[in-house]
């Protein structure tokens, strides 16, 4: 499993960079950057809330998973529409998944187009 410097590095490099580039990015120098990514030392909030900014994932760097990436294919009515159901308290989400799928089969029943 890698750590959090090694996983820096990654991101680092993904953006093309080298390690001085990149700890101006964050606000420090290279040697720091260098500790940073040989697990020496740990980079602090600032220095990840800077680097965020210049496109780094820092969920990534700091846990090992991947920001997940929003998805482009919802249209603003069903962005909406997702935005009010997370709105909804725990019951009224079960009743509207019910109420869902119950117009969904019969839409396929009935053969009605989307």
């Amino acid at each position: 499993m890698s750590g959090i410097g090694e996983r820096l590095r990654e991101e680092r490099e993904r953006l093309g960079l080298n390690q001085g580039a990149f700890g101006e990015l964050g606000g420090v120098k290279a040697n720091a950057q260098g500790n940073y990514e040989k697990g020496e030392r740990y980079p602090d909030a600032a220095y990840l809330a800077a680097v965020a900014e210049q496109g780094v994932d820092v969920l990534y760097v700091v846990t090992g998973q991947r920001t997940p990436k929003p998805s482009s294919s919802l249209n603003s009515d069903e962005s909406d529409l997702i935005e009010h159901y997370r709105q909804l308290p725990e019951g009224d989400r079960q009743h509207t998944h019910k109420m869902v799928n119950a117009l969904a089969e019969m839409a396929g029943r009935y053969g009605v187009k989307t």
